[in-house]
């Protein structure tokens, strides 16, 4: 048996059908969601057990295991490849921005993968290679929602605590105004969420921005950005 089957048998065995309900409820409206059904907890400690048996490997030879990974489709296997991506991120060079670019094009196809890809790789290599960022943010005139969506989060590194870099305050905003009056929901929540993130460290100016644009923002992207500002801040936004 290949290591690929052999890991999506393992899953299998992990099945929970408690969390398909759940899942639905967390992807409701979502087309492009296949899940075996296991958690993620569970399925972040295969990864890591995996990984032990390729991790002598060379990066092209773990990138190649992640495509299959990614080919199958499972929200759970694309959660193993992330992972494993996630553990090579110290040794990413500029050439590889093609290939991540390519995953996002071919397989980052709902907001669990998306955020997943964004948070644990793609917002640590544009940090590391900050003549990257804009790539990632062009991507916000994509056709594609998805890569809408990731042109906005792919600014979210991470790790112990979310974060947006301090240099990159200027990006942030740049993404948002292009995002502003995007129709997807989905996109709204994500360039919310980045706003959101970013005022941790720079409340006044998510807050300055927020007010410039409220008469026409729409309330889902408003109601993430300054969801955890104090509450006469948070009046002052949503108020009409």
């Amino acid at each position: 048996m290949s290591l690929i089957n052999q890991i999506i048998a393992d899953l299998k065995k992990n099945v929970d059908v408690k969390y398909k309900e759940d899942s639905l409820v967390f992807f409701k409206g979502e087309q492009n969601v296949s899940s075996l059904s296991v958690r993620t907890p569970v399925v972040r400690k295969i990864a890591k057990v995996y990984f032990k048996d390729v991790k002598n490997k060379s990066k092209k030879e773990i990138f190649k295991l992640c495509e299959e990974l990614f080919k199958k489709n499972y929200t759970e296997t694309t959660t193993v490849a992330i992972q494993w991506i996630s553990y090579c991120k110290e040794v990413l060079e500029p050439a590889d921005f093609k290939m991540l670019e390519k995953w996002v094009d071919k397989y980052i196809d709902n907001w669990g993968k998306c955020d997943d890809f964004c948070l644990s790789v793609l917002s640590h290599f544009i940090v590391k290679f900050p003549e990257y960022k804009s790539n990632v943010k062009s991507w916000a005139k994509s056709k594609n929602m998805w890569k809408r969506r990731v042109s906005a989060v792919g600014f979210i590194r991470g790790g112990s605590a979310w974060s947006v870099h301090d240099a990159y305050l200027k990006d942030v905003f740049d993404v948002a105004t292009i995002l502003l009056h995007d129709k997807e929901d989905l996109v709204q929540k994500g360039y919310g969420w980045m706003l959101k993130v970013a005022a941790d460290n720079f409340q006044k100016e998510v807050f300055d921005f927020v007010m410039k644009n409220k008469a026409t923002m729409p309330r889902t992207a408003l109601r993430y950005a300054v969801e955890k500002m104090p509450q006469n801040l948070r009046k002052q936004a949503m108020s009409k």
